[in-house]
């Protein structure tokens, strides 16, 4: 048996001995099966309750798995750090009514003085239980008991479905339900940036776009914020990992979707301008919910191919669904009819327009270099070379899913960068593969000479963690415009201390094609410039391939 050390027994010795009664306890919060979910209520409580003065004087929550050490660590505390109106005091008398903790307490507190007796009945914890128990109890669970799993299952079913990976959260899919006072749901998925991964279900459009107003005001503070956030109209699901919801917390860098679907926790919830946030269902609105994430996954399943494109296409089809089984409600199948809304997609995205300052934009379709690996950037990719300002370098830092982040200097009007665009699934694979070099080291320009017709060249070179380095791009040393915005670039990567940025961006064959607006940009990696002198190549030359 564990027992105190000489020191702890001697500081212990020094309280004042007070000739009161203590009752001492550790029982389960609540035993209803409402509460399976909740792991404080199916915690254990510990106890220690003056019975001269009628205080609590220590109170743990504590596993079930915990052992009996735990009932003496409330104990020191109840003696050395008692609540409030308590004072630091050692009791003349201890009784419990468990058989084991008698013995135990008094195998641990043998040197203390104090007497340790057994009684069938403890009336001041019994009565503190009674009033926990009933608090527990009455409390509404997070989702009617009798939805609780269909729910959670059809919830799991979406995570796996992802359809986050395709949709964009101003894809808005309209779900008309026409039953417990809900008409119709405007779907809006939040996840394709790896931040929080979920469902928007909102009541009405206006609500949806007033949030989006809100949040995208350039003069919008953090409480602005919080208060917009609790003026939508919305159902909602979230997905956390389970050390989340419990005392651990994530990586800041560990992406949930990386996470098998054991460790996934869905949460539903409710936000409502008048009521607030609430991470609680009642029974009409579980079973819109319900009927929601039914058809939108059967929606999604059905035009998957369609909806994974650059464009967001006009797709409609109505479902029958049979509401899960409740003693108080029809089964009877119901018609759903789910929706794309592209005009709605158009105006969010207008309203979330974000203009690049500078980039001088050009297609470069001219020869390769042999000695140069030419297979990172897609052959039809869209190339700037130019700057972003510093509002817009924060708001990429926090939008785009890839980041590699530099110590930069913010000097000058912004950060000096090269931005590819190309289509969604090619910038998924040129990040992948910049990942599995390591990273992206440096960018470069080195001069260049095609030695059969006398053109001269500045080269643009990625150069990964691996030391590889391959070509983005081939500029004519006699181009007017590429040598102003090489001019300009020397200067800005002189006021950042040598840094720059590459942007890879999607949305190639789309409306923002030659324009990417922020919310298409998927990477952003902040790197060093090296010079030419940096590289030591020298001038490459252009070799006839055989």
């Amino acid at each position: 048996m564990t027992s105190f050390n000489r020191s702890t027994s001697r500081r212990l010795k020094t309280l004042t001995q007070i000739p009161s009664v203590w009752e001492g306890d550790r029982r389960p919060m609540s035993s209803s099966p409402i509460h399976d979910s909740d792991s404080e209520s199916q915690g254990e409580c510990i106890l220690w309750v003056d019975g001269s003065q009628g205080v609590v004087r220590g109170m743990d929550v504590v596993s079930p798995e915990t052992g009996p050490e735990a009932i003496v660590r409330t104990l020191m505390r109840a003696m050395e750090h008692p609540h409030s109106p308590g004072k630091p005091a050692r009791p003349q008398k201890i009784v419990v009514k468990d058989r084991e903790i008698q013995f135990y307490l008094r195998g641990v507190l043998q040197d203390l003085e104090i007497a340790i007796d057994y009684v069938p009945e403890l009336p001041l914890i019994d009565e503190l239980f009674r009033g926990f128990t009933e608090i527990l109890d009455n409390q509404v669970p997070d989702l009617p008991p009798q939805y609780a799993q269909v729910l959670r299952d059809q919830a799991l079913t979406l995570w796996q479905i992802a359809p986050w990976e395709f949709l964009e959260e101003q894809q808005i899919l309209s779900i008309e339900i026409n039953n417990w006072d809900v008409s119709t749901l405007y779907a809006s998925v939040m996840g394709m940036l790896g931040m929080e991964y979920g469902i928007l279900f909102y009541r009405s459009e206006d609500s949806l776009k007033q949030f989006r107003a809100a949040v995208l005001q350039d003069d919008e503070s953090q409480g602005n914020l919080e208060e917009a956030f609790l003026k939508q109209d919305c159902l909602f699901l979230t997905f956390e990992s389970e050390d989340e919801m419990g005392e651990d917390e994530m990586d800041e860098d560990e992406d949930l979707a990386d996470l098998p679907i054991s460790e996934i926790e869905p949460t539903f919830g409710n936000i409502h301008p008048l009521e607030g946030l609430r991470s609680v269902l009642y029974e009409e609105e579980a079973l819109a919910v319900f009927m929601a994430l039914e058809s939108l996954s059967r929606f999604i399943r059905d035009y998957h191919s369609q909806l994974d494109t650059e464009t967001f296409p006009s797709l409609s089809r109505s479902y029958r669904i049979s509401p899960p089984k409740s003693d108080s409600e029809s089964t009877q199948p119901l018609s759903v009819t789910v929706s794309t809304m592209p005009q709605l997609a158009a105006e969010l995205e207008e309203m979330a327009g974000f203009d690049l300052e500078e980039l001088e934009m050009g297609e470069e379709n001219l020869p390769d270099f042999s000695s140069l690996r030419d297979d990172l950037i897609p052959e039809d990719s869209f190339l700037s070379l130019g700057v972003i300002s510093w509002e817009m370098l924060e708001s990429l830092r926090q939008g785009v899913q890839t980041h590699q982040a530099g110590e930069i200097a913010k000097v000058g009007d912004g950060l000096p960068v090269i931005l590819i665009q190309t289509s969604r699934p090619k910038a998924k694979t040129v990040i992948e593969n910049i990942a599995a070099a390591g990273g992206l080291k440096a960018i470069c320009f080195n001069p260049g000479a095609d030695p059969f017709d006398g053109d001269r060249y500045d080269l643009g070179l990625l150069q990964t963690e691996d030391d590889e380095l391959f070509l983005f791009g081939e500029f004519l040393d006699d181009d007017p415009t590429h040598r102003e915005a090489r001019k300009k670039w020397n200067q800005r990567c002189k006021n950042t201390k040598g840094y720059c940025g590459l942007i890879i961006a999607k949305g190639l064959t789309g409306s923002s094609r030659g324009n990417p607006q922020l919310r298409d940009m998927m990477a952003l990696f902040e790197v060093r410039s090296l010079s030419p002198q940096d590289l030591g190549l020298g001038t490459l030359q252009l070799m006839p391939q055989l």
